[in-house]
C-alpha cells in the first residue's frame, strides 16, 4: 500500500518538475534576448560617441587651419576661436557611424559642437521576445568644441609724423620699410606661444582647441 501510494507521489512531482525547468530554461532565453538587446545599444552608443567625436575634431582641424591661414592678421583670430566661419563636420560623422556598423539618422550642430544620433545596421537577433528580429538599436551623443587660448591685440603703432617730401636723386626708390608685424601672445590653456612672424612655430589643433564627449 505505502510503495503504491510513494509511486503515485513520484508520478504526480514529474509533470511540476517539467513545469519548473520549462520556466526556468524560458527565464534563461529572456535573459539572453535582454543581454542581446543590451550589446546592441552599447553598439550604438560607441558609433555614436565616436560619430559625435569625429565630427568635432573635423571641425576643429579646419578652426585650427584657418587660424594658421591668417596668423598674420590677430584682427581675425576671435572670430576663428569662436567658431567663425564654420566648417560642418556631419560628413564624417556619417563616415564614422558607419565604419562601426550604424548608420546616421541625425545630425544637429549647436553652439562649438554635435549631436548625432545613430541606428545600428543590424538588429537585436531572434530570441524569445517577439519582435527582436527586427528591432535595431539607437543611440545619440553630443560632443564639443572649446577654445583653450586667449590673447590681447596690440595697440596700434603711432604713426610717424610725414616729413616735409624732399627732392629724390635718380635711381633712389625713396620711402621706409613699413614696421615689422608684431603678434600678439597666444596663451593656450596655460601654456604661452610667443609668435614672431620670422621665426613661426605654431600650436597643434589639439593645443587651440579641446574636443570631449558631454554626459
Amino acid at each position: 500500500m505505502n510503495r503504491t501510494r510513494r509511486s503515485g507521489d513520484a508520478g504526480q512531482a514529474f509533470p511540476i518538475y517539467i513545469t519548473v525547468v520549462g520556466g526556468l530554461l524560458l527565464l534563461a532565453f529572456a535573459y539572453l534576448a535582454v543581454g542581446q538587446a543590451g550589446a546592441k545599444r552599447g553598439d550604438a552608443q560607441a558609433a555614436a560617441d565616436a560619430a559625435a567625436l569625429a565630427a568635432a575634431q573635423e571641425t576643429r582641424d579646419r578652426l585650427a587651419g584657418a587660424w594658421v591661414d591668417n596668423v598674420l592678421d590677430p584682427t581675425k583670430w576671435d572670430d576663428i576661436f569662436h567658431g567663425s566661419p564654420w566648417y560642418d563636420g556631419c560628413g564624417r560623422a556619417a563616415q564614422l557611424a558607419e565604419s562601426n556598423g550604424a548608420h546616421l539618422t541625425g545630425c544637429v550642430t549647436q553652439d562649438m559642437g554635435y549631436t548625432v544620433h545613430v541606428q545600428t545596421d543590424g538588429t537585436v537577433g531572434d530570441s524569445v521576445v517577439p519582435g527582436t528580429e527586427n528591432t535595431h538599436a539607437t543611440a545619440h551623443a553630443e560632443a564639443v568644441i572649446k577654445s583653450l587660448c586667449s590673447f590681447d591685440l596690440l595697440p596700434d603703432p603711432t604713426p610717424t609724423p610725414t616729413p616735409t617730401p624732399t627732392p629724390t636723386p635718380t635711381g633712389d626708390p625713396g620711402g621706409e620699410e613699413p614696421p615689422p608685424v608684431q603678434l600678439p601672445q597666444l596663451d593656450c590653456d596655460g601654456v604661452e606661444w610667443p609668435l614672431d612672424p620670422q621665426n613661426l612655430h605654431l600650436p597643434e589643433p589639439q593645443d587651440l582647441f579641446d574636443v570631449h564627449l558631454v554626459d
